[in-house]
């Protein structure tokens, strides 16, 4: 019996999580943006403009849903010396249309001055103070959580940041391993951080975007979120259980298990290789001229060892990456044991 880990059900939905307009540091207007992306395939898009949070829910129609958000930046020895700082760059994603204020957000940290007419009076009036630390950078992702956001950190590596700076962090929802801004200008994310803290126990998803500030840093990323309808909920919902994957380029079609094996099906791909928590790994390589468009990995051995061993240093898990023919990716979430085995949490 087939047990998907990709829904069976629904319709794939392309979603850009990462875009800026006028009301922040963009050159499009919010009504622009959905323009282009519609033009492009896209029938998601999040707004997520510097330290302001507004509604967009005027552009989300039948075929279009716009995901009200905000990005925070908490940097070392702010203002001063921009570029020679670490910084935390992170995405607040509001679960309901109905939600208009970030707890995590203050008058005094709007820094486009254009922006600043935007400061609500909760803004003004009960200003959250960050501090630079994973303690100040947990509790925003604390109270973000509990007022109903998604939360995802930004471009770790254009942040400069390491593992002792990630390592700890609590409560994310997901991680960029790319984004097409900084990928362009040569900072090239990579699926590193999500791993790490994956392996720490916390079931972080990928995130591919764009970063759209101008034409030139945009549709190079995306997620495809598998849902039974477009509507704001039902988006969530799909992005909540990580029923979508991340891309530069190939396509994800199917992904279930049946018997023990994980099966994949995919549009033309060079390679498809299975990643686990441990040193397990499995590729499948295209031979010749012939790509390929499916893989299966058997997991029956993987899932017998893990469930006779305690290991509790890493709850088990397995992901997987596609890479076509012209080098850009896909790639999964992390599957745990529970879920490859068709059970519940």
């Amino acid at each position: 019996m087939k047990h998907y880990l990709l829904p069976d059900q629904g319709q794939f939905y392309k979603a850009n999580m990462h875009t800026h307009t006028t009301i922040s540091d963009g050159k499009f207007t919010p009504e622009e943006i959905k323009q282009l992306y519609m033009e492009k395939g896209y029938s998601i898009v999040a707004y997520t403009d510097h330290e302001v949070m507004m509604s967009h829910n005027d552009l989300t129609d039948e075929n279009f849903v716009a995901i009200n958000g905000v990005e925070t930046i908490t940097s070392d020895k702010w203002p001063g010396g921009y570029c020679y700082n670490k910084t935390y760059h992170i995405n607040f994603y509001a679960k309901s249309p109905d939600i208009a204020h970030c707890p995590t957000l203050s008058a005094n940290n709007i820094w486009p001055a254009h922006a600043k007419v935007y400061a609500t009076q909760e803004m003004i009036d009960h200003p959250y103070k960050n501090h630079y630390s994973i303690a100040g950078v947990n509790d925003a992702i604390k109270r973000a959580t509990e007022a109903g956001f998604l939360v995802c950190l930004n471009h770790p590596v254009w942040s400069s940041l390491d593992y002792t700076d990630y390592m700890g962090l609590k409560g994310l929802w997901g991680v960029e391993l790319y984004n097409t801004g900084c990928y362009r200008g040569g900072q090239h994310d990579t699926p590193q951080p999500m791993v790490d803290l994956l392996r720490s126990g916390e079931n972080v998803m990928p995130v591919a975007a764009d970063d759209i500030h101008s034409r030139g840093d945009a549709f190079g990323g995306w997620n495809m979120v598998k849902a039974e309808r477009l509507d704001y909920a039902t988006v969530i919902k799909a992005l909540e259980r990580g029923d979508f994957y991340a891309s530069t380029g190939p396509e994800i079609k199917e992904l279930y298990m049946e018997d023990g094996v994980l099966h994949i099906s995919t549009s033309e791909a060079y390679s498809i290789a299975l990643i686990s928590n441990y040193r397990f790994h499995r590729k499948r390589h295209a031979e010749g001229e012939q790509l390929l468009c499916e893989a299966s990995f058997d997991l029956n051995g993987f899932i017998e060892q893990n469930e006779a061993h305690e290991y509790p240093r890493w709850a088990p898990w397995v992901r997987l990456e596609v890479r076509d023919a012209h080098g850009d990716l896909a790639w999964t979430r992390a599957y745990f044991l529970h879920e490859l085995k068709g059970k519940q949490a």
